[in-house]
């Protein structure tokens, strides 16, 4: 028996003997130690369910994950910022050389695409002449490009351009007989020239039987060939240059046989490590700055991760714990909401974007030392982890009543409206279908299903009404009345009922978190055995040194890190 309950004068009942009070005494006893664990659990519990601040008044504990995550957010919005400008720098770079690309190697491109392709031609002498100014800017490069360009090697691992044609297999064809006689096989045929071949004679690659083209069962002809440059403006703000290998792509499309070709062209850069780099200055000594930044915050992350972490534990042990006492005391168990309530998830909030900023920095790091290229994944991975960690500065507001009220809106709404937007879903994707099948030969906006969708999902805002009912073709009568009720029918039921009552689903849930508010809100299984503390209140203040002095001597050793859970 431990010291401090051995030394207890505990009450003898009148007439007792001195054997008899052994069993009562073992009964006192069991009884105390009971109420002991009681009061211990129920104090870890509060403890558990305390602020930051009033944990640090309660037991003086300094909240060091709070601390943690305000220096995050500092140290991963900057880094966030300083690698956005860097991937500014990419970007530009690439917009900038397609455009250069597009006014060299197209002739006669005005400097804005006519739709999703470039430009377009009529005429079989436009057609020759587009092709053969492609080529013959690709063999004048250098001596009349801006930029630091020079060849590359293609797939094949060789320099030049590769012209490939596409077409059925054969035919004849009389349109003003109404006769057609075509083979719907297609073949493919390519034609590599290499830059010797382009220094010689003009007209002897002009006049190849392979530029003898048959428009009437020609499908397409695509130029492609490789160009090396290198970013050099990144210098001026004391990065490492890029080097670049450029793929560029001319398609000639006449699948439509329609009188006219649509040139499109396309430039997939890639990033490449340079071979060989001599850069003298302070540019090596600032990359190295910034590696060290980012291993900071990759310390930083990891921190607050494995406390994140150890927090979820040692949370789910002191669940285990309640549903214990509360299974052996009342003899039933703890409902969902109150199990749930141990599983804080702003920590797998922060977690998951710990995680995040973790991979993001490394691959940052491999980038800033051009040993990886993915400038795409480590954005996403970077951009998300922010958003995540300024997400969570709400569970901090949320301890203020006043701030809290977005948080528990969203909370008690969030099943309604996910089964309102499951139905209403339903009758969206009707209007899609609908819509991209009647109206798509005759309005631009409904060519594509997944243009509809954010066509229709503008009209549910409000945006653009007008020219979506102005720009329907007249074609047919009977499609533009259609397109009349179709459009009237869903603004109506979508603007004026379905939004509306989205609208009252949230609406509805803010008033009851309200009144919850001024009335208080309806008590769990967990929130009553808390409140027991209150109402014992005057016991313990005449108790307090013995009920903590015994609490101290009856807790595990093991049980000891659960006091400082969160």
């Amino acid at each position: 028996m431990p010291r401090g309950v051995e030394a207890l004068d505990l009450p003898v009942r009148n007439g007792a003997s001195g054997p008899s009070r052994g069993p009562y005494r073992r009964n006192t006893m069991a009884h105390l130690d009971s109420e002991v664990n009681e009061e211990c659990l129920r104090q870890d519990l509060k403890f558990y369910f305390m602020s930051p601040c009033e944990k640090y008044r309660a037991r003086h504990q300094i909240p060091w994950k709070l601390g943690l995550q305000i220096l995050k957010i500092v140290m991963v919005t900057a880094q966030l910022v300083r690698f956005g400008l860097s991937n500014q720098l990419v970007v530009a770079f690439k917009e900038e050389n397609t455009v250069a690309f597009k006014h060299l190697f197209l002739k006669g491109y005005s400097g804005i695409d006519e739709d999703d392709y470039s430009y377009s031609v009529y005429t079989q002498e436009d057609a020759y002449e587009s092709i053969f100014f492609a080529i013959n800017q690709y063999h004048h490069l250098k001596n009349i490009s801006l930029g630091t360009l020079g060849y590359g090697e293609n797939e094949d691992n060789r320099i030049g351009l590769k012209v490939c044609k596409r077409h059925y297999k054969k035919g004849t064809m009389f349109p003003s007989n109404e006769t057609l006689n075509i083979d719907s096989d297609i073949e493919t045929d390519c034609l590599h020239i290499d830059l010797q071949a382009l220094s010689k004679n003009p007209q002897d690659w002009k006049n190849s039987s392979f530029f003898r083209l048959e428009f009437y069962r020609l499908l397409q002809v695509e130029i492609s060939f490789h160009l090396k440059g290198i970013d050099l403006q990144t210098i001026h703000f004391r990065e490492l240059p890029d080097c670049y290998v450029f793929q560029n792509t001319i398609t000639f499309d006449n699948k439509a046989h329609s009188g006219k070709i649509k040139i499109y062209f396309d430039s997939d850069a890639h990033i490449e490590e340079c071979k060989d780099l001599n850069i003298s200055g302070s540019i090596q000594k600032n990359t190295q700055y910034i590696l060290v930044f980012d291993a900071f915050v990759i310390v930083i992350c990891l921190a607050s991760l494995i406390l994140c972490t150890r927090s979820i534990v040692l949370a789910l042990k002191l669940r285990k714990r309640f549903l214990n006492f509360f299974l052996e005391k009342y003899k039933r168990h703890v409902c969902n909401a109150d199990r749930w309530e141990f599983i804080n998830g702003w920590y797998i909030l922060v977690i998951i974007s710990d995680l995040m900023t973790i991979i993001g920095s490394i691959l940052k790091m491999e980038i800033k030392a051009k040993n990886l290229t993915n400038y795409d994944l480590c954005s996403i991975l970077l951009g998300t982890s922010t958003l995540l960690v300024w997400v969570g500065v709400i569970r901090y507001l949320g301890y203020f009543q006043t701030y809290n009220v977005l948080i528990l809106t969203m909370q008690a709404s969030l099943p309604k409206v996910l089964r309102f937007c499951a139905c209403a879903g339903m009758i969206y994707l009707g209007y899609t279908f609908c819509g991209w099948i009647v109206l798509g030969p005759y309005h631009d906006k409904f060519e594509d299903l997944d243009t509809v969708a954010e066509c229709l999902f503008s009209l549910v805002n409000g945006d653009d009404m007008f020219a979506t009912f102005a720009q329907i073709q007249k074609k047919s009568i009977l499609v533009w009345l259609f397109s009349r009720l179709y459009l009237y029918s869903f603004i109506s039921l979508f603007i004026y009922m379905i939004l509306s009552l989205f609208i009252a689903l949230i609406t509805d849930s803010y008033d009851t978190i309200k009144k919850y508010q001024q009335n208080g809100f309806p008590d769990t299984d967990l929130q009553e055995f808390l409140k027991e503390c209150s109402s014992k209140e005057k016991y313990q203040k005449e108790s307090s040194a013995f009920l903590s002095r015994v609490c101290c001597l009856r807790r595990k050793g093991s049980d000891d890190h659960l006091i400082l859970i969160n």
